[in-house]
């Protein structure tokens, strides 16, 4: 009797790939509709199949297992590899290496998140435009959404005015207004001009203090129990952006 194979086919996003022996590779994808999954590549450290694996790469993938809980096998097709038009670019690379590896660290295996899967394909067109910085912080705010911590940031969590909204409470997630947040406000988090009622203007300083608002909740609500911590891929990204804020702002200040 000829056993039954468990298979499907499905769009994924490459999240990592490590080697496996000598030319194999254990690859993990962000699919549509079967979340974070993991599976062997033959021939993965080829020439051939090595540049379809790098984080960011869009494929379809057809799986297949003897088990459907064993790890099984992937065959994979290249349709788009994202990370190619940003090589010139090393904040736009960070960004998508972060979140990749937040995706794999922080998604539980084989659970379904499509919502997520359309809005990292979002996110990666977006990384090719201007307001890349912005997408990203308000993707890594739907990603905490979709782990089951959600910030609140449209209310004051002091009954405060909800116009006059600049902080972040770091206990709750809930934003905090200007008059109710002064006499704590070194202890709140800032609030980025972008994500205020009134939508102000992008600027870098608000990107950085969007990331270091979601770092915040990051290390302590998602990853607040876990061994490794925020992957490192999301530590050097937020260092880098904070690094070029820091010389734009020298230059306008020997230049102005």
């Amino acid at each position: 009797m000829i056993p039954v194979m468990e298979q499907w086919r499905d769009q994924g996003i490459v999240l990592s790939a490590r080697p496996h022996g000598e030319s194999c590779a254990i690859v993990s994808l962000l699919t549509e509709n079967y979340g974070r999954h993991k599976g062997y590549v033959r021939g993965g450290q080829s020439s051939r199949l090595r540049a379809s694996l790098e984080p960011g790469s869009v494929v379809s993938a057809a799986w297949t297992s003897r088990v459907s809980d064993n790890m099984g096998a992937y065959v994979l097709e290249q349709e788009s590899h994202s990370a190619a038009g940003m090589l010139h670019d090393p904040l736009r690379l960070g960004a998508l290496l972060s979140a990749c590896a937040l995706c794999e660290v922080a998604l539980p295996e084989r659970e379904t998140h499509s919502g997520l899967y359309h809005g990292m394909r979002a996110l990666m067109d977006t990384l090719q435009g201007e307001v890349w910085g912005a997408a990203y912080v308000i993707w890594e705010i739907a990603l905490l959404r979709e782990l089951g911590f959600a910030l609140n940031l449209s209310r004051c969590a002091g009954q405060g005015d909800p116009e006059t909204l600049i902080y972040v409470s770091p206990k709750s997630g809930h934003a905090v207004s200007e008059a109710a947040g002064a006499p704590y406000k070194e202890k709140l988090l800032i609030l980025p001009g972008f994500l205020r009622p009134q939508r102000l203007e992008v600027t870098d300083e608000d990107i950085l203090a969007g990331l270091r608002m979601n770092s915040h909740f990051l290390e302590n609500w998602v990853f607040a129990q876990h061994t490794r911590g925020i992957p490192d891929e999301r530590l050097r990204f937020e260092e880098r952006f904070a690094k070029t804020v820091a010389v734009i702002d020298q230059k306008e200040l020997v230049h102005g």
